[in-house]
């Protein structure tokens, strides 16, 4: 791994230095190069809907990588295929376009007759197939997007024994499991806890990591650094996010967040942005969040360990 982000660092600075046709605003080509990847929700209009990529989809990934992004995160996994190809197609079509296929939001929800009898049987069968695929695709990491919070304390544990069983399968396969925070965790309660603080307990840290969504956390009232504070070593993906455009709203104090990263356990950055904050196109908007971290000195370049 640490191999191919040297190769994708060097493909980006080489790209760096070449003039570009696409007119994305802001793209700073004299901005560091540093490892960041895009949530490809972020531009499901161009990249094409959940069940097929666009026509144009090669050239939407040179463009990502032209604006400073090195890696990518699906939102997008059906009857096992990543927008509509199949793995090994996504992990050549990411990799030709200089793209670390890094992450991808996928997971298989329990239905209430699962959940009310703790029987995970047919849902592993589906972990087993999916896991494989992620494999295939060259994925360091499947995080966990959503899932219905608990209205009892049963429920509750059997949701925390299945992500328990789901991180020990991808540990098994060599691929890491994580969660995607939203504001709900924050204020569902299971007992005397809020529901994040009971995952946080019952869910070993070797089994599941989390991905905190920034913005999500400041929207729940809640500070993403005192949150790191309490929970440290937890949180080996960040989605960095704002209302719109990074840096643009004054919500969301990226500087602190960046510079608790030894704190967190940081170990790669996923920009995700829903919707541009001007009459700008979102293509222009993910440039100008990249251009924002590029020229930021408190992001480093990269924050997985050296060999």
């Amino acid at each position: 791994m640490n191999n191919f982000r040297s190769i994708i660092l060097a493909a980006a600075a080489a790209a760096a230095g070449l003039s570009s046709c696409q007119t994305d605003k802001t793209v700073s080509d004299a901005a560091p190069e540093k490892e960041m990847a895009l949530q490809l929700y972020s531009i499901r209009e161009v990249i094409g809907d959940s069940a097929l990529y666009a026509d144009n989809h090669k050239e939407v990934f040179a463009r990502l990588r032209d604006m400073g992004y090195t890696g990518v995160e699906t939102a997008n996994f059906v009857n096992g295929k990543f927008y509509g190809v199949t793995p090994e197609q996504f992990r050549t079509d990411c990799e030709e376009a200089g793209l670390e296929p890094l992450s991808a939001h996928s997971t298989r929800q329990l239905s209430a007759e699962e959940l009310a009898a703790h029987d995970f049987t047919e849902a592993m069968k589906w972990w087993d197939d999916a896991i494989a695929a992620h494999k295939a695709a060259g994925m360091s990491y499947i995080v966990t997007p959503w899932m219905a919070a608990p209205t009892t304390e049963e429920e509750a544990r059997t949701l925390c024994d299945y992500h328990n069983a789901i991180g020990e399968k991808c540990n098994v396969a060599g691929i890491r499991y994580g969660y995607h925070s939203h504001s709900d965790e924050f204020t569902t309660s299971v007992g005397d806890k809020l529901w994040i603080d009971y995952m946080m307990e019952n869910i070993a840290p070797e089994n599941m990591f989390w991905q905190l969504d920034v913005y999500l956390a400041v929207k729940a009232v809640q500070s993403p650094v005192e949150f790191i504070k309490k929970y440290p070593g937890r949180f080996a993906l960040l989605h960095i996010k704002d209302k719109h455009e990074l840096g643009q709203s004054g919500m969301v104090d990226l500087k602190p967040i960046y510079e608790a990263a030894e704190q967190s356990g940081l170990e790669y950055a996923v920009v995700e942005q829903e919707g541009t904050g001007g009459d700008h196109t979102i293509m222009d908007g993910v440039a100008m969040s990249a251009d924002y971290l590029r020229r930021a000195d408190f992001v480093k370049a990269t924050y997985r360990e050296k060999d």
